[in-house]
């Protein structure tokens, strides 16, 4: 690149700042430090060379390593999400409440390992299990319980529900019209990534091409009718859980996105219909530079695969934006209040490293669900570094950082390095199949528990700086009675709801299943009179099979 194109490129970028501060003013008229040193809006080496403008480049612009705004946290800062949910509806939407008024900006939900595998609560294989680890959602009538008093056009919402996202998504559609808020002015995000389930977490129901069928479904119906809803949130966080390296975590992660996007150009959608509706979830940890690092990474090769490999044309396709969660399973029960310190490094990792969205885990989650007090401690965490720390102030901080930079590009190299072979394998799908992605994970959490073993490893409070004695926490506790209260008030829908319009949507889902309809307007369908979950999901268990592990 010529010193005129750099120059160009510059006043363009310039330009586009501009119009971005006509919608999204910056926070102040003057960012500066608390010795009244001003803060610049970025900040570049001396000279743009051909090399940086490939590589780094500048916010906002292809190929993303600074961030995918001009303006980052300037002008607004990410979304703080508490993820929730727990018990009955009404006890997690109480949760909610509690949340928004502390300062929450977007609502992030937690499901019961049975609504997560698609089974009604009084269902047999839910015994013991009814709102033990997220809320139970049966019906529509628990959304609309969920979500009472929150208005769904003002608030964004992130659901972890992944083999059933289709139902989830429905009924928060549902919930929408009898709010009178349409779907095209619903936000937020299903996780919907089944992929990792397969490699990393388990809470799947369907075998691999159905599952890929219903995930094609969503996009095509989200394009036309929910264009603001993120129809995936393709998921690092539980393949990192699983003992994944950072390198790891990238680049199974972006194996499994480009995947989904080459099911859905097999399916016949135009990559810019539903490309940038795609999203990204990632672990925080705690080698910090190597997490900065990590997001700096993931988005110059995404936005490099969705340009040059998949031919998007729209620039929002081409940016891979990420919600993180600090890291659970570095939480330790022992000292639990060590995990507050943890959650911090993390949670700045990830603003440092450019998150559009960030959830705090609370100190006492090795233990048991957050308590209410947990749970403000973690967001206040969010707060004091947005309002307090200046790191907000300039965007990516830390590009130009030897360090910084070196592990970016070698985190490139190595994901790319991983990418190449999968291709080779068939792509995730079969990589998958043949145990490859969780035998690299495997080997790499078998030593890093062994390091921990012999103490080559440190965590503080567990093989070094141990305190004998030491008295447990306050804990939440779930109603023991719960799964009881679900299954009466199941009975009871079953009672007062029209039974043969259940019936009706029912067989046409399983025709539609039979078929090649895009099931999405039939889930909907069966939704809307109160369909359970079990019953969706029982249909088309019948029709597609469900999967079993080799």
């Amino acid at each position: 690149m010529s010193k005129n194109k750099t120059k160009k490129a510059l006043q363009a970028w310039e330009e586009k700042v501009e119009k971005r501060l006509a919608k999204v003013p910056e926070r102040k008229e003057k960012f500066e430090t608390s010795s009244g040193i001003e803060v610049e809006r970025v900040y570049f080496p001396e000279e743009l060379t051909e090399e940086y403008m490939e590589n780094t480049g500048l916010p906002g612009e292809y190929p993303y390593t600074r961030g995918v705004q001009p303006t980052m946290y300037r002008g607004r800062f990410w979304t703080m999400r508490q993820y929730a949910g727990f018990g009955s509806a009404e006890e997690t939407n109480k949760r909610f409440k509690y949340l928004l008024e502390q300062g929450q900006t977007g609502l992030s939900c937690a499901f019961d390992l049975p609504t997560q595998i698609g089974y009604d609560s009084d269902d047999p294989m839910s015994t013991g299990e009814v709102g033990k680890v997220g809320v139970a959602i049966d019906s529509l009538e628990d959304m609309e319980i969920l979500l009472d008093g929150i208005p769904l056009d003002k608030v964004s919402t992130s659901m972890t529900i992944n083999a059933p996202a289709s139902v989830l998504l429905a009924m928060y559609i549902a919930v929408g019209e009898k709010q009178g808020v349409p779907s095209e002015k619903l936000s937020g995000t299903i996780q919907n990534d089944i992929l990792k389930e397969y490699i990393a977490r388990g809470t799947y129901i369907f075998p691999p091409k159905p599952s890929m069928r219903l995930i094609t479904d969503i996009f095509a119906y989200c394009s036309e009718n929910v264009p603001k809803w993120n129809t995936i949130s393709i998921s690092g966080y539980h393949i990192r859980e699983a003992g994944s390296t950072a390198v790891q975590e990238v680049a199974f992660t972006l194996a499994d996105a480009i995947a989904y996007v080459e099911a859905a150009l097999e399916a016949g959608l135009d990559v810019d219909g539903f490309a940038p509706q795609l999203s990204f979830f990632f672990n925080g940890h705690n080698n910090f530079f190597e997490e900065i690092a990590k997001f700096r990474a993931a988005r110059r090769i995404w936005s490099r695969l969705m340009k040059e490999k998949y031919g998007a044309q729209n620039p929002k396709s081409w940016q891979f934006r990420v919600h993180t969660q600090t890291g659970g399973s570095t939480l330790t029960a022992q000292q639990p209040d060590n995990n507050i310190v943890r959650v911090t490094i993390q949670a700045l990792a990830a603003v440092l490293g450019g998150t559009q969205s960030l959830h705090t885990n609370s100190r006492d989650e090795a233990l048991a669900l957050p308590t209410e007090e947990s749970a403000r401690i973690a967001l206040r965490t969010q707060q004091i570094i947005a309002y307090e720390t200046g790191v907000t102030d300039t965007v990516d901080p830390l590009a130009g950082s030897y360090y910084v930079e070196s592990l970016t590009d070698q985190i490139e190299q190595q994901v790319l390095d991983y990418l190449k072979k999968i291709e080779d394998m068939g792509g995730a799908v079969s990589a998958v199949e043949q145990g490859y992605m969780q035998r690299e994970i495997h080997e790499k959490a078998y030593e890093f528990q062994k390091k921990v073993e012999t103490g080559e490893e440190v965590v503080v409070g567990v093989n070094r700086f141990r305190i004998e004695g030491e008295k447990q926490p306050e804990l939440l506790r779930v109603d023991p009675s719960l799964g009881k209260v679900q299954r009466a008030k199941l009975e009871q829908l079953r009672e007062r709801r029209d039974n043969d319009k259940v019936n009706e949507t029912l067989k046409a889902l399983r025709n539609g299943a039979k078929g090649r309809d895009n099931l999405m307007p039939l889930i909907l369908d069966a939704v809307r009179v109160y369909a359970t979950i079990g019953e969706i999901c029982g249909v088309l268990r019948e029709e597609f099979g469900e999967y079993r592990p080799v």
